[in-house]
């Protein structure tokens, strides 16, 4: 693994670098210019607040292809319904907040720190991260976030107040994306992203996505 230099923003290239578990590097800091240079690149942080910092490229990499979305016949329902409704960048601070509150499977803490969080708002004041909000009676009860690379979306974290609330934000952004948005990138492996047609491919495979978007952009 390397230790990156807080005073020089630079990672080892994730494609020849087969770190630990997917761990490539540790340490720097959280500032936008690092944070945006590593999701350029196809590597993201991911560890416990007050811990060292780890730079994750994992190999395979979980992603979702929006024309192999699945949508379950109760979800169509619920959608047709109109149970809920949809909008983006509406309030990107409250779905970054919710997310960073939300109770995950097996974690008894958050890995989105204050710092990481108030990052994030940033990027999205420079327009490169993006919110979706799903309402319910007015009511904020879903979301995710995440960065836009060319046509590539990088999510970060989602949740959820009430039943299919994230589900369905979900589906609603894919489906209406579709001509714009070539992969979505999810990460780590969800039973959740999975059900709706999210799969692990060879890291190689995700990179060359990535990099040919950001040679267009």
């Amino acid at each position: 693994m390397v230790r990156l230099d807080e005073n020089e923003i630079s990672f080892p290239d994730p494609e020849l670098y087969d770190g630990h578990e997917g761990v490539v590097a540790f340490g720097g800091d959280l500032s936008v210019e690092r944070i945006w240079f590593a999701y350029q690149l196809g590597i993201f942080p991911w560890y416990n607040p007050g811990e060292e910092i780890l730079w994750w490229c994992p190999d395979p990499r979980f992603v979702l292809l929006p024309e192999e979305l699945k949508v379950s016949k109760s979800m169509r329902k619920v959608l047709n319904r109109k149970v809920f409704i949809f909008s983006e960048n509406k309030n990107f601070r409250e779905v970054i907040r919710n997310c960073q509150k939300a109770n995950r499977k097996g974690q008894s803490g958050t890995w989105l720190s204050d710092e990481l969080m108030n990052t994030f708002i940033q990027l999205h004041e420079y327009g490169l991260a993006k919110s979706i909000e799903v309402w319910q009676d007015e009511e904020l009860v879903g979301g995710f976030y995440g960065l836009q690379i060319g046509n590539v979306f990088c999510g970060e974290s989602m949740f959820a107040k009430v039943s299919n609330a994230s589900k369905a934000g979900f589906i609603h952004f894919v489906e209406n994306n579709k001509n714009n948005i070539e992969l979505i990138d999810c990460q780590s492996h969800t039973e959740h992203l999975e059900s709706l047609g999210a799969k692990m491919i060879p890291k190689k495979e995700f990179l060359k996505i990535l990099h040919e978007n950001n040679e267009r952009g």
